[in-house]
């Protein structure tokens, strides 16, 4: 049996979906019906039914984005770091293995390898000296792995405040060794939803230009449940789609594959697009070397991408 929390919000829902796929017993949790913030009765009834892992995939990230978690600061910091830790404790208590869903907008940037041939921290990915190596894939950029402190917390940088709060979350829950921290970045999949990148994309008044990791919903909690049935050792695992992408090859394959005539307008710079967000954004890349060397299965990012578009569902109107 395992237990699932936060099973109506866009990433449990798609755990549910994996979990009946694989024919695996588990049980969704509501607050209603057992309100799992509340340390006491969430001992209990993982004492009682000894679930084999607990998945907790509720958070606060803000309606209708991030820009929300600024003003919105007491929910963000109970629903991403005090729910968490109470969660961690709880299955603690009770022996119970525990799974939580983390985020890679802990970090920004990548690193870059110097003249110097040391490897060095560049936060601003748009620098012109960066876009032939990032266009080519060079070498000499890496992303992030699970060893590197994050850089995009409350310490360093002008963070946006879910990220500081998940940055926290994570100080907290390295406490637990036997937990798996699953670092989720930019989701996204076939299916259309406010929750979906290529959704967002899609329906932005501009888009804005920059690179990233991101992660294919339904490969995302497949390697997460992976990582689990394999038996690998707790710890932080970056859980996304090797290889990374820009908005602007983002912009052409769903040009390709499915909008041929959509032609959307780009914000000039950064100074434009922070006079419409409110929350700093994260921009990353992450690798994923540690997940493929325990030999967890995740495709690279062009192909989910190009399945993600040629599979597309539109929202019910």
């Amino acid at each position: 049996m395992i237990f699932l929390l936060g099973a109506s919000g866009y990433v449990g829902n798609a755990f549910q979906q994996e979990l009946e796929r694989l024919n695996l017993p588990y049980r969704a949790l509501s607050r209603s019906n057992l309100d799992y913030s509340n340390f006491r009765l969430l001992r209990e009834a993982l004492t009682q039914h000894r679930p084999e892992l607990v998945i907790h995939a509720a958070g606060y990230t803000g309606k209708p984005n991030i820009d929300a978690c600024e003003t919105r600061q007491t929910e963000t910091i109970w629903g991403n770091i005090i729910l968490a830790q109470t969660v961690a404790q709880a299955c603690e208590a009770s022996g119970a293995r525990l799974g939580c869903v983390s985020s890679g907008c802990i970090y920004t940037g990548a690193k870059v390898l110097s003249s110097e041939e040391t490897w060095r921290v560049e936060a601003d990915l748009t620098a012109p000296e960066l876009q032939k190596k990032l266009m080519a894939r060079s070498a000499d950029i890496r992303g992030f792995d699970e060893s590197d402190p994050p850089n995009f917390t409350f310490e360093q940088h002008s963070c946006s405040f879910y990220s500081g709060t998940k940055a926290i979350a994570e100080k907290v829950l390295v406490n637990f060794p036997e937990t798996y921290i699953w670092r989720l970045r930019i989701p996204f999949d076939e299916h259309d939803s406010h929750r979906n990148y290529l959704s967002k994309i899609q329906r932005y008044p501009k888009v804005y230009q920059n690179w990233n990791s991101i992660s294919h919903l339904g490969d995302f909690v497949s390697a997460c449940l992976q990582t689990w049935r394999l038996g690998l050792d707790g710890g932080i695992y970056n859980v996304v789609n090797p290889g990374y992408v820009s908005t602007r090859e983002v912009v052409a394959l769903i040009q390709k594959e499915l909008r041929p005539d959509w032609r959307p307008d780009h914000w000039l710079n950064d100074k434009e697009f922070y006079q419409v967000a409110r929350a700093p954004r994260s921009n990353c890349l992450l690798d994923v070397s540690k997940l493929i060397r325990c030999g967890v299965k995740i495709r690279p990012v062009e192909d989910a991408l190009k399945e993600a578009l040629r599979r597309w569902r539109a929202a019910a109107s």
